[in-house]
């Protein structure tokens, strides 16, 4: 019997995972197999219209991988990687995924520190992988401009997934309560970033991938999951110098709710909400003031 084809192998795992409900079968498929064979999809993808074939072991370890993603299993844990804003990040069972939409907190934090006459502050709270301090500092490095970058994460679990992705660009993790962090910090930082918890406490998240993520990095803390995203402002409040930019995810209901609280308080000015792609209400923006004056506004 001939070795299957790996094209023959893809065809087949991308059926298998589209009738399963996968969102994206064929680029699973994919990575499932680049991981398999120890390659980069680039590479993979030349290989497969080279004709290139697998071996049976290859083609079982393919097999037994594809079922578990048919099962609902992340890609990412399967393979111990999450791709996001242009770094490859450890990550696996226990630790948040980070999502494609958080890459635009990221590009409003590095637009911000690109016209900053000097190198930078940053405190990310609420860290979880580590994807977006990981982020930051990468763009920093990139530049030549290194950014004193600490990443803030409360459970001990994560934040060894979270050293894996820092350590390596030079971040300061700091295992604690993003709530009380950093107080050495306070009045100088230059950019305060979180993606916080703050799914309302009802909701389930649809897809059954999601519903692996911990719950503690998901939930806000009440009903409207907003506990948590309103504790985190007011301590970016307090780490922030005048000036500094804070900048935070958040569920798609919540826009009104905090552009009333940080309008309210005269310690942010400029307070605005912003959309994601699909345009839904994703992330806010503020400013740290110097005085009592204080506005707010949603971003059409």
């Amino acid at each position: 019997m001939s070795a299957p084809a790996w094209s023959a192998l893809l065809r087949d795992a991308a059926a298998r995972l589209t009738a399963a409900g996968i969102d994206s079968p064929r680029v699973d498929a994919e990575l499932l197999l680049a991981h398999v064979l120890g390659l980069d999809r680039g590479a993979l993808l030349a290989r497969v219209f080279a004709g290139a074939v697998a071996e049976p072991a290859q083609a079982a370890a393919f097999e037994t991988l594809v079922g578990r993603r048919a099962a609902r299993e992340p890609v990412q844990h399967l393979t111990g990687v999450a791709h996001f804003h242009g770094l490859d990040l450890a990550v696996g069972p226990g630790v948040f995924i980070p999502r494609p939409e958080t890459e635009l907190l990221v590009e409003t934090v590095v637009a911000d520190l690109a016209v900053r006459p000097t190198a930078g502050v940053v405190v990310d709270l609420c860290t979880g992988s580590g994807a977006i301090a990981a982020a930051v500092a990468a763009w920093g490095e990139a530049r030549g401009r290194p950014l004193a970058v600490t990443a803030v994460e409360l459970d001990p679990t994560v934040a060894d997934w979270a050293q894996r992705n820092l350590a390596p660009r030079g971040v300061d993790l700091r295992q604690g309560d993003a709530l009380v962090a950093c107080p050495d910090l306070e009045g100088r930082v230059d950019v305060v970033v979180s993606n916080p918890p703050y799914v309302p406490e009802a909701e389930v998240p649809a897809q059954p991938e999601a519903r692996l993520d911990p719950a503690r990095a998901l939930y806000g803390g009440d009903a409207p999951g907003l506990r948590v995203p309103r504790a985190i402002a007011h301590r970016a409040a307090d780490l922030l110098a005048p000036g500094g930019l804070f900048a935070m995810e958040h569920h798609e209901t919540q826009g009104p709710a905090l552009l009333a609280t940080l309008g309210a308080d005269p310690r942010f000015t400029g307070v605005r909400v912003h959309q994601d792609l699909t345009g839904r209400d994703r992330f806010l923006t503020a400013r740290r003031s110097c005085d009592a004056a204080a506005g707010a506004e949603v971003e059409e």
